[in-house]
């Protein structure tokens, strides 16, 4: 067994592995070899100091096993029902392995639902908390019992990278049945080559086939690896893709990477076949990761070029102010999740031209040089550069999803009606006209996924 170094620092580390690595795929028997060199990676890691989280798939594919059913059934029920047949036998099996080198385990069971709320997602992350200080492993796995598509994670990729947000993890392993990230799907083009590090998933986007859509029992792909890397890195976590067959790995890919950080080469120190996900060096914070991931928006708020332009700056705060709104899409009442979006038109060329005057406006925007911070500038200074982009198309303030893009999410303060209400209005203007103002902040924790560009409004 490989062991971690002395001197490595302890780390908060999530291990996910996929169906395909829990269970043959053809056969639903559970991989064995697979699975106890996971228990003892786990069991290692714990030994020298590190806290350790499993997500685990494979309900399903160990419910199939029990019926002697050869394929998943299509439909929602079905599908539901082997869950429950195969949850309790999946983890009476990671139960039994762990109880051989005597490591306890606890079964967490979550869907988006259960973290929608703010109290209820912080209860979930102090149950985690006290979970790794008992030194019990927690086995995670989306409650697929009851999930139904509106309250579903999707995939236990994007359950591991939410979770990984919700601990503030150092490390989130994405195990599959590849050793890392490829031009082209490696088992298919002998010319696929590896990509060791990724510090930009957007621009890797390009040069890299997400198309593999994994295996018949699962529910992910590489797409699904590279969405959850950019919650996960976006949250502080530094994410690495790597094969479930030498899950022994993970400890030398942890030692590996930690002295790649400190700058220290070596010899001695083989590099792990493995790609790496640089996690941000301005992690997103716990509040703004919670809006912008566990929770299912309500509807939209449009905002300008002008806003789009403020918010997307780090001192900005993240609020938005009415006089930045031209509209809202869908209905939603106040405290529920939003989407942030600008509008996007069909336009000629001329129109063109007048909007990329207006957006290179936003732009050209100055503010003085010293003090820097959001708060050395008032609510209307903001307000001017966040409601200077109106024009006769945004009157009415009511357009279809078809109409917008999306760029981030927020919390609403105020219902839709009341948004529309006061959309492009001065502060001081909202207790004349909704009668009162908690805040003069229409949309607080906003986050902006997406920057600024001309093709987005044109």
């Amino acid at each position: 067994m490989v062991k971690v170094r002395d001197g490595v620092p302890p780390q908060t580390i999530i291990i996910k592995l996929g169906t395909s690595s829990i269970v043959h795929e053809t056969t639903h028997q559970p991989l064995l070899s697979t699975l106890s060199g996971v228990v003892e990676t786990v069991v290692d890691l714990r030994l020298h100091g590190h806290k350790v989280v499993l997500v685990s798939s494979g309900a399903i594919g160990v419910g199939l096993k029990r019926m002697n059913l050869m394929k998943k059934p299509e439909n929602l029920s079905g599908k539901q029902a082997l869950a429950a047949i195969g949850q309790g036998r999946l983890i009476a099996l990671w139960d039994n392995l762990f109880s051989q080198v005597e490591q306890p385990i606890a079964q967490v069971l979550l869907t988006r639902g259960d973290i929608s709320d703010r109290t209820r997602y912080l209860n979930a992350a102090n149950t985690f908390k006290e979970l790794l200080n008992m030194g019990v492993i927690p086995i995670v796995n989306e409650n697929d019992t009851v999930s139904v598509s509106e309250i579903k994670f999707g995939d236990n990729d994007t359950l591991s990278a939410i979770t990984s947000s919700m601990i503030h993890a150092d490390y989130l392993f994405l195990l599959t049945d590849v050793d890392g990230l490829y031009t082209a799907n490696p088992q298919k083009d002998p010319n696929a080559k590896q990509i060791p590090v990724v510090d930009s998933i957007s621009k890797i986007r390009g040069e890299v086939s997400t198309t593999t859509l994994g295996s018949s029992l699962g529910t992910g792909g590489m797409e699904t690896k590279l969405i959850a890397a950019e919650i996960s890195t976006a949250a502080g976590v530094t994410t690495i893709i790597t094969s479930s067959k030498r899950p022994e790995n993970v400890c030398r890919i942890i030692e590996y990477d930690l002295q790649r950080k400190a700058g220290v080469s070596s010899p001695t120190l083989i590099r792990p076949p493995h790609t790496v996900f640089t996690a941000s060096s301005q992690p997103m914070r716990d509040l703004k990761s919670w809006t912008t991931h566990t929770l299912n928006p309500s509807g939209s708020v449009i905002i300008d070029a002008g806003a789009h332009h403020v918010l997307s700056k780090r001192e900005s705060g993240g609020r938005l102010l009415a006089a930045g709104v031209i509209g809202v899409v869908g209905a939603f009442a106040s405290g529920q999740a939003v989407r942030i979006v600008v509008r996007r038109r069909r336009v000629g060329h001329e129109e063109k031209e007048e909007e990329k005057k207006a957006y290179l406006k936003a732009l050209a925007i100055t503010r003085p040089s010293t003090p820097t911070s959001a708060s050395a500038f008032s609510s209307e200074e903001v307000a001017a550069e966040q409601g200077d982009e109106k024009s006769e198309h945004e009157k009415d303030g009511i357009l279809g999803e078809a109409d917008v893009v999306e760029v981030g999410r927020g919390l609403a303060n105020y219902n839709s009606a009341q948004i529309l209400a006061v959309k492009g209005m001065k502060s001081l203007m909202l207790p004349q006209v909704l009668g009162y103002a908690d805040s003069e902040y229409v949309v607080e924790n906003v986050t902006i996924r997406l920057p600024l560009s001309p093709p987005s409004y044109t």
